[in-house]
């Protein structure tokens, strides 16, 4: 490349417009310059205006098809919609050559995953899941942690995600049977398995229990599913959206030590109040959430790590960069590791019924 010539970017297309295209992946993508973002799908006639007002060089067009419909306008395409478009859209994608990053859950089944696998090989094509919840903040502590080998033998790992969210705010979810990608398993559930298996390993389900508390809820809204790893580790994994008193964040216990860990990564907040990425004090935790270490009788704060979900798009950006599949540089997410998280969420499903 020559002094003259432009550095290569990204032509990017974010597919879906709310929480995650708007609080997660739009952000992301416009802070880091290797990307461009051409296109937003939305069908919201509100959400349209508040893309076009905040990505004013991105041209808004109202759904994934229309997207495909300009496929060499764009390299990568980024599915921020229902899961049970998940599979559909990505394969439309990869069928018509494009790099893809698909939200989590993966897909429905991990017999769609492990489909969608095949294809990207076949195709040549990049394809990754958005696991962002590996870049937490308190994730990203514990597994320092670990790594220093504080807490010893680790043999319990607690880890949760409970609110309290009486009403079900969007109308997709309402409608969502579990088959088509709806319930707390699925949404949080793909966070808290993954989290687990990068910490301790290969697993399977010994116990889940699995029930639907609000009157409207068509699959699960308050979850339990216990792990037992081959690493010996005993994961126990809630999801609650009915919970008026939250547990703590992380609970791990290990032979000379434990971690407690309360609250939850400030960074979607951040974002959603209006934050950037590039401000000095996105991922920065306030000090009085920071987690207790404790071993031999003292109780010592631990200051949380800076979260970091712009490295996720980082990564993605040096694989494709450097020559997409035939790049030896790792993937920001290993899809096979979405369909293990698949496989166990379907096995929950089988224990709890």
């Amino acid at each position: 490349m020559t002094g003259t010539e432009a550095s290569p970017t990204i032509r990017t297309a974010v597919v879906g417009f709310g929480l995650s295209g708007s609080v997660f992946h739009a952000p992301l993508i416009a802070a880091d310059p290797r990307y461009s973002l051409e296109l937003i799908a939305t069908s919201n006639a509100g959400r349209d205006a508040t893309a076009s007002a905040r990505y004013p060089g991105a041209q808004t067009v109202p759904d994934g098809n229309a997207v495909l419909e300009r496929a060499g306008d764009v390299d990568l395409v980024v599915l921020g919609t229902p899961p049970a478009t998940h599979y559909p859209l990505a394969k439309a994608a990869l069928e018509a050559g494009l790099d893809v990053v698909v939200d989590k859950p993966f897909a429905v089944t991990s017999g769609q995953g492990q489909e969608l696998i095949a294809l990207a090989e076949e195709r040549g094509r990049v394809l990754t899941v958005f696991q962002n919840r590996r870049w937490d903040g308190d994730f990203l502590t514990l597994r320092k942690l670990l790594a220093a080998d504080a807490l010893g033998r680790v043999t319990r790992f607690e880890s949760r995600f409970e609110r309290w969210s009486p009403a079900i705010a969007k109308a997709w979810k309402a409608r969502a049977t579990a088959a088509e990608g709806g319930g707390t398993l699925f949404d949080l559930g793909s966070h808290l398995i993954d989290q687990a298996l990068q910490l301790f390993g290969p697993a399977h389900v010994v116990h889940a229990e699995l029930k639907a508390r609000r009157s409207d809820e068509r699959a699960d809204d308050d979850v339990f599913v216990a792990l037992r790893h081959e690493s010996g580790v005993l994961s126990h994994l809630t999801m609650n959206m009915m919970c008026a008193q939250q547990g703590p964040r992380f609970r791990v216990l290990g032979s000379v030590g434990g971690f407690t860990k309360r609250g939850v990564d400030p960074q979607e907040p951040y974002i959603a109040a209006g934050g950037s990425p590039l401000d000095a004090a996105y991922g920065e935790e306030a000090p009085e959430w920071a987690g207790l270490l404790g071993r031999d009788g003292h109780l010592d704060a631990l200051p949380t790590e800076r979260g970091a979900y712009p490295e996720f798009y980082r990564i993605l950006a040096d694989k494709i960069l450097d020559g997409g599949t035939t790049s030896a540089l790792p993937l920001p997410v290993n899809p096979e590791d979405a369909v293990d998280t698949l496989k166990l969420i379907e096995a929950a499903r089988k224990w709890a019924h």
